[in-house]
């Protein structure tokens, strides 16, 4: 395989993921909330998920979503609605600073039907793929989905940590009250670009 296109696809991923977006202030409030071994099944949904949102937009989905700006609309709608109710249980999670109260994290299927709608992953899909896949060859589009999985999951995890490691300084139920209203606030800032971003845009962000 091409070092090249290995490394061009690794750097955009790891740029892309790392950075803040509606995954990593879940993932982050997840760990803070319900610690690591809870928030796997989430983690791994996120890249997943990502990994099959490249092949079956690497595969013609792309492309429909470019010549129907309706289907864009649709999904800005229903991912501005999810991350409201996304918001509403991130506010509420574990209130009283508990990790094994009734609150769940997202589940793995969860997660991983998310990136359908996460404007920022679709925007790095259909970066990736028109830089790194933009001739279809089904190998190469299968190359970027791969490499797309093994530099996520890493890059997303850093969130994960990180909330695990706020918990401590959060004991006290006001303080991990504060933080999750706060993180809430920011999942729903993010859905600014979502209706900000003209319809039509080569990448839905």
């Amino acid at each position: 395989m091409d070092p090249d296109f290995v490394l061009g696809t690794a750097t955009l991923i790891f740029a892309t993921s790392v950075t803040p977006g509606p995954n990593n202030i879940m993932l982050m409030a997840s760990g803070t909330n319900f610690g690591i071994r809870r928030t796997v099944p989430h983690w791994l949904g996120v890249s997943f998920g990502m990994v099959i949102l490249i092949c079956v937009a690497g595969f013609g989905a792309a492309r429909i979503l470019e010549t129907h700006p309706i289907l864009q609309q649709a999904m800005r709608l229903v991912c501005g609605l999810y991350m409201l109710w996304l918001a509403w249980k991130i506010a509420t999670a574990a209130a009283s600073g508990n990790r094994h109260t009734d609150a769940r994290p997202l589940s793995f299927l969860q997660a991983a039907a998310f990136q359908w709608i996460n404007p920022k992953v679709w925007a790095i899909v259909l970066t990736a793929i028109s830089l790194h896949a933009s001739d279809g060859q089904g190998a190469r589009i299968v190359a970027v989905a791969c490499i797309a999985g093994l530099v996520n999951f890493p890059s997303v995890g850093l969130w994960v940590v990180a909330g695990t490691k706020l918990h401590a300084l959060l004991q006290r139920p006001g303080y991990l009250r504060m933080f999750n209203v706060t993180m809430a606030l920011l999942l729903i800032a993010s859905l600014a670009p979502i209706f900000l971003a003209p319809v039509g845009a080569a990448a839905i962000n």
